[in-house]
């Protein structure tokens, strides 16, 4: 089998840990850790000393938690956060004891000793969550550890302004709570001219002196690069690690993460006047090539994405309605015989970014991440 290089691959790759075969599979979602770990080392020198987590939410923003978490851990990263219980219950068996874990969700009602058992934190986001925990902490019979969320701006999570104003009039609101960090969350990180931002930080530090001394964190991946009044004692990247451009109107400062191919199903020479996949929505105006490719939106990738694969650096239109597990490529512009049943042809990667792909769906680059499906073959590289 080829890739769009020439370049032929195993059948297996032992070194995945993938579920599925890379000879069974009908497409490779090849992840490069060493990439990630290089992101979070460019991260951190922009952080100049600041402490720097990782955020894992989603299954790691759809490539392994598990795997991420590993490889960040090599870098010194020793926080991670998640936004379900159920993550962070799965993280901490797949990592085991060390790493802090907070859940950026909070806990649901009566969930708190499950937490507790797993070795989690919770950011508490209203003060029903405050109270929860410190019962949890009473009964332990230990102070416990949480971080606070205020919502500064953005109508989210966290407890509101005037949430905020009551818990810290209330005697003993605190009582058995560690309080790890005090954090929020930035609405419009990038988009660094707008004034929202500066107004989040202002309420952020207003909110802040009302609730037990703690560091502080606010930066998102976007928000360490609006500069070191935003750092505080804690950033928390996220899709920045992955790839995507936390500097949208600006060149990525950021590696790509992914490579993600398709293996050709078929290929076939068709006349002028055929119609072409579900509702032909295309008609040829003369004899065309084509491929079907193995990957739809069964895999995540979105229906209405008008977009285009690569071989050998040659660009290939979708042609046609995007299916179920197949999309046809208009293949004319290759050699005939160039393109074979099996051959890899390339959706994200070197000739197209993932925020490239988010575009032409009309999203952004979190969504194609983690709408990425599980019947890839997974190849981890440099971890």
């Amino acid at each position: 089998m080829n890739d769009d290089t020439g370049r032929r691959f195993p059948a297996h790759d032992a070194s995945s840990g993938s579920t599925v075969s890379e000879a069974a599979a009908g497409a490779i979602l090849t992840i490069d850790l060493g990439a990630i770990r290089e992101n979070y080392r460019r991260l951190k020198a922009r952080l100049n000393g600041v402490r720097c987590a990782g955020v894992l939410k989603a299954d790691g923003y759809g490539l392994g938690a598990a795997q991420v978490a590993l490889a960040l851990a090599k870098e010194g990263c020793d926080i991670f956060f998640v936004a379900l219980l159920g993550e962070g219950i799965a993280l901490r068996k797949a990592i085991g004891p060390g790493p802090d874990i907070f859940v950026l969700n909070g806990l649901p009602p009566g969930s708190e000793p499950e937490a507790l058992a797993a070795g989690l934190f919770p950011v508490i986001n209203s003060a029903v969550q405050l109270k929860a925990w410190r019962e949890t902490a009473r009964s332990a019979g230990r102070s416990l550890p949480a971080a606070i969320q205020v919502d500064s701006g953005m109508a989210r999570l966290g407890m509101a302004p005037a949430e905020v104003e009551a818990v810290a009039r209330e005697a003993g609101a605190f009582d058995g709570i560690g309080t790890r960090f005090v954090m929020s969350h930035l609405a419009r990180a990038d988009e660094p001219q707008q004034a929202a931002n500066e107004t989040q930080r202002r309420e952020f530090e207003r909110l802040r002196l009302l609730l037990p001394a703690a560091p502080a964190s606010l930066a998102n991946s976007s928000g360490i690069f609006l500069g070191s009044a935003y750092h505080y004692d804690l950033a928390r990247p996220g899709a920045a690690l992955y790839g995507v451009n936390p500097t949208p109107y600006e060149a990525n400062p950021m590696l790509p993460v992914i490579r993600l191919q398709a293996k050709v199903a078929q290929t076939r020479a068709i006349g002028a006047g055929t119609g072409i996949g579900y509702g032909h929505t295309h008609q040829a105006n003369g004899p065309l090539r084509l491929a079907t490719i193995s990957l739809g939106y069964g895999d995540g990738w979105h229906r209405r994405a008008a977009s285009a694969a690569w071989f050998g650096g040659v660009r290939l239109p979708f042609i046609g309605r995007v299916s179920m597990d197949s999309i046809i490529l208009d293949i004319s512009a290759l050699p005939a015989g160039r393109l074979s049943e099996g051959d890899l042809v390339e959706l994200i990667g070197p000739s197209q970014s993932v925020d490239d792909a988010a575009g032409h769906a009309g999203t952004i680059g979190y969504e194609i991440l983690t709408s990425l499906g599980a019947r890839f073959h997974r190849r981890y590289l440099g971890g």
